[in-house]
C-alpha cells in the first residue's frame, strides 16, 4: 500500500499536470478546429472586469465563431456574457461601467445590443439596415456613435423592357464608375458611402450626422461635453486619387457642422480626445510616397493648433493609441524585431515599454495582431501570446503580469509542439543583421538529418515573429525543420530597413533569405540535399523569385503569388496603390522596370518541381497570376501542379478547412521529392 502511494506521489510531482510525455501526440490537422483565442479584450473603467471575444472554429459550419465572455481581472467568475449562441463582437463599456454595448450578428443582419451588468439582462436597441462599426459611447453615457454604410444609386440606370411573367433572364449587370469598386474577401462593393450615426443608449432611431459623398469611417472619439465627435476622413475633392491622404475632423452632433483640424499631406487618423478635453492625439505621417512610412503619434490642442510629434525617438509604427486617465500621456502598441510591445509616452515624448508578447490572433501564420485596453487606474488587459499558444487574456498591473485564461489547456497540454528558436545572421550583401526563427520537429533529435522548409512571409511590408502559428506547427509535426526569416522590407526594424524595397522588390531580400539558409547549413541544422521552399502572397513572390534565381531546392510551393507586376497592378482590387510607392510610374510608363521585378521574367531558369496554389475568388493576387506561372512551367515541361481552392479569397486560411487543405497539399507535394 505504501509502495502504491509512493508511485502516485512520484507521478504527481514529477509529471506536470499528470501528463506523461508518452501520452502526448503531435499537433494535427483536426486540432485546428479545437483552437481558441482571446480577441478585443475590453477592461471595465474600474479595472475589475474584462469582457472579450472568445474566438473558436465551428467544425460543422467551417467558420470562425465569436461569443462575448466576462472574467474578473483576478481570474475568477469566468462566464459567458449572454446565453445566446450567435455571433457577438465589438463590446464597449459605458463610462460608468454599468452597461456593455455590443454588436450581435445573425443571418438577418447585425444590430446593437445592450447588457446591464447588475441584472445580466440584454436588449436590442437598434433596427439598422446595415452593419454598424466603430461603436463608441458618449462621455455622458446617453448616446452611442457608430459608422454605417449608406447606399447610393449606380451611375447608370438603363431602361430595359419588362420580362415576361415567369421568364428567367440573366442577372442585372454591375455598373461602376468608382476607382475602388471591389475588395478581396468582400467582393463587389455596393455603391454608397460610410457615414457617422448616433443612437440613444436607451434605444430608438439612429440619426445620421455626416453627409456628402465621402467615406467617414475608422475610430470615433467624443468631446468631453458629448456635443462633438472627432473622426478621420478624406473629404478632399480628389479623394479617390489622393487615396493615402486623410485629415482629422470634428462634427457637431446637433448641427452636423464639420471642421477640419489637420492639413498634412498624408494620413492623419485614429483621433483620440484627452479626458480633460485639452488635446487630440492621432497617428500618421507626411507622405513621401515610399514603400513604407512609419506612423508616428502626434498631439494637438483641441482647436487643431500646436501640433507636436511625441514619438520622434521611436522608429516604429505606432498603433492602438489610448489616453491615460489623467491626460498626461498615451498608451500605444508597436512591433519591434518581430515582437509586439505595449508602451506609454508622456507629453514630453518620454517612452516607457510596459509589456511584451501582444498578439496571438493571427492563427494561421506568425503575423502581428492583438489588442489591449486600459482601465482608469492604469490596469492593462491584452491578448498575450508566445509560440506555444494563441492569444490568452493577460492583466498587467504596475510591475505584475498575470495570464488569467487558459483556453487551450484541454488541447495543447496533450500536444508536443515544435520548439521555436530565434536566429540572427549577417547579410552577405551589406552585412546587415537579419532575424529569423527556426522551428524544430517535435521530439527533435540533433543527431538526425531533417529536411528544411523555408516559409517566406507576405506583405512584404509585414513581419513574422515569435508567435503561435498553426501552419508552422503542422509543417514541423510532419518532420520538417521550418525556417521563417524577416528579410529587408520587413517591418519592426525601422523605416529605412523596410523602405529598402522601394523600386527594388524583389531585391536583396532574396539574398537575406538565402543567407539564412546558408547559415543553417553551416550550423549543421539544414542540409543542401534536403531544401524546400514555400510562402504566400509576397512570400509566393519570393518563392517564385528564389526558384528563378537558383536550383537548390528539391521542390517549391508558390502560394497566391504575383508573377507579373504589369498584369497584377491593373487587375487586383488595390490596383491603384502601386505606382510610385512600389515602382516609379504606371506600368505603361515604366514597362521594362515593372517587368524586371516580375518573377515571370525568370521562369526560363526554373528547374524546381513547383506547386502553384491560389484561391479562386482571390482579388488581391488574382488567379490569373498563378495561372501565368503554371502555364509557363507546363510549356517548359517542368514538373508542376496547379491547386485552385473554390470560394477562397486571398486569405485562404480564413476557413479552417482551407488552412488544412493548404498545408496538406504543400506537404503532399514536398513528400514526392523528399530524400530518405
Amino acid at each position: 500500500m505504501q509502495k502504491i502511494a509512493f508511485i502516485i506521489l512520484f507521478l504527481y510531482i514529477f509529471i506536470p499536470n499528470g501528463i506523461s510525455q508518452n501520452t502526448k501526440s503531435n499537433f494535427s490537422y483536426l486540432d485546428v478546429f479545437d483552437l481558441e483565442y482571446v480577441s478585443n479584450p475590453q477592461i471595465s473603467p474600474n479595472g475589475e472586469w474584462v469582457v472579450y471575444q472568445r474566438m473558436g472554429f465551428d467544425i460543422m459550419k467551417d467558420k470562425k465563431r465569436s461569443n462575448l465572455w466576462m472574467v474578473r481581472t483576478n481570474g475568477t467568475d469566468h462566464q459567458k456574457l449572454t446565453s445566446r449562441e450567435v455571433s457577438e463582437s465589438s463590446a464597449s463599456w459605458s463610462p460608468s461601467g454599468n452597461r456593455i454595448a455590443f454588436v450581435s450578428s445573425t443571418i438577418e443582419g447585425s444590430e446593437i445590443y445592450m447588457y446591464w451588468v447588475k441584472t445580466g439582462k440584454i436588449a436590442k436597441i437598434s433596427q439598422l439596415p446595415f452593419s454598424p462599426g466603430s461603436l463608441t459611447w458618449s462621455p455622458n453615457g446617453l448616446q452611442l456613435a457608430f459608422s454605417m454604410h449608406v447606399p447610393e444609386k449606380p451611375p447608370v440606370a438603363a431602361k430595359l423592357p419588362a420580362k415576361p411573367k415567369g421568364a428567367k433572364w440573366a442577372e442585372t449587370p454591375r455598373i461602376t464608375n468608382r476607382l475602388k469598386h471591389e475588395a478581396d474577401g468582400k467582393g463587389y462593393l455596393d455603391p454608397g458611402f460610410q457615414h457617422i450615426f448616433v443612437i440613444s443608449a436607451d434605444g430608438g432611431a439612429a440619426r445620421q450626422i455626416t453627409k456628402d459623398n465621402f467615406h467617414h469611417r475608422g475610430s470615433l472619439s467624443w468631446s468631453p461635453k458629448s456635443d462633438k465627435i472627432y473622426f478621420s476622413a478624406n473629404r478632399n475633392e480628389d479623394w479617390e486619387y489622393d487615396f493615402r491622404n486623410s485629415e482629422v475632423y470634428s462634427v457637431e452632433i446637433n448641427s452636423g457642422k464639420i471642421i477640419q483640424l489637420t492639413t498634412a499631406k498624408g494620413p492623419d487618423q485614429s483621433p483620440k480626445v484627452s479626458p480633460n478635453g485639452k488635446y487630440i492625439a492621432y497617428s500618421g505621417f507626411e507622405d513621401k510616397k515610399q514603400a513604407h512610412q512609419t506612423h508616428q503619434l502626434s498631439i494637438m490642442h483641441i482647436d487643431g493648433s500646436s501640433k507636436k510629434v511625441l514619438t520622434t525617438t521611436l522608429d516604429r509604427n505606432v498603433s492602438n493609441i489610448i489616453w491615460d486617465d489623467k491626460s498626461e500621456g498615451l498608451y500605444f502598441s508597436y512591433d519591434d524585431k518581430g515582437n509586439t510591445k505595449i508602451a506609454h509616452v508622456n507629453l514630453t515624448g518620454i517612452i516607457k515599454k510596459l509589456a511584451d508578447n501582444l498578439g496571438g490572433t493571427s492563427i494561421g501564420r506568425p503575423y502581428a495582431g492583438g489588442s489591449f485596453s486600459v482601465s482608469n487606474n492604469g490596469t492593462i488587459a491584452y491578448t498575450y501570446s508566445t509560440p506555444e499558444f494563441p492569444a490568452e487574456l493577460a492583466i498587467k498591473k504596475a510591475k505584475s503580469l498575470q495570464t488569467i485564461t487558459n483556453l487551450n489547456a484541454d488541447l495543447l497540454n496533450y500536444r508536443t509542439l515544435g520548439e521555436v528558436e530565434e536566429i540572427w545572421y549577417k547579410s552577405s550583401f551589406d552585412q546587415r543583421d537579419i532575424q529569423g526563427w527556426i522551428v524544430y520537429p517535435p521530439n527533435y533529435n540533433a543527431s538526425k538529418k531533417y529536411p528544411l522548409l523555408v516559409e517566406n512571409h507576405g506583405g512584404p511590408i509585414l513581419n513574422y515573429g515569435d508567435r503561435f502559428s498553426a501552419e508552422i506547427q503542422l509543417f514541423a509535426a510532419a518532420g520538417y525543420i521550418v525556417f521563417y526569416p524577416n528579410p529587408r522590407g520587413s517591418t519592426s526594424y525601422g523605416e529605412e530597413f523596410a523602405n529598402l524595397l522601394l523600386n527594388n522588390y524583389p531585391g536583396e531580400d532574396y539574398n537575406d533569405v538565402m543567407d539564412g539558409v546558408d547559415a543553417l547549413i553551416k550550423k549543421g541544422i539544414a542540409h543542401e540535399e534536403q531544401l524546400f521552399v514555400t510562402g504566400g502572397s509576397a512570400g509566393g513572390i519570393m518563392t517564385a523569385w528564389i526558384i528563378g534565381k537558383n536550383n537548390r531546392f528539391e521542390a517549391a510551393a508558390v502560394i497566391k503569388p504575383v508573377v507579373n507586376w504589369i498584369s497584377k497592378t491593373l487587375v487586383a482590387d488595390n490596383y491603384f496603390v502601386y505606382a510610385n510607392s512600389r515602382y516609379p510610374g504606371q506600368p505603361w510608363e515604366n514597362f521594362e522596370n515593372y517587368w524586371k521585378f516580375s518573377p515571370l521574367s525568370l521562369v526560363g531558369n526554373v528547374e524546381t518541381p513547383t506547386m502553384v496554389m491560389v484561391g479562386m475568388d482571390d482579388l488581391r493576387t488574382p488567379p490569373s497570376e498563378a495561372k501565368q506561372l503554371y502555364h509557363a512551367l507546363k510549356l517548359r515541361k517542368i514538373e508542376s501542379v496547379l491547386v485552385e481552392i473554390p470560394g477562397a479569397g486571398h486569405g485562404i486560411a480564413a476557413r479552417p478547412s482551407n488552412l488544412i487543405t493548404k498545408v496538406a497539399n504543400i506537404l503532399a507535394w514536398f513528400e514526392k521529392y523528399k530524400k530518405e
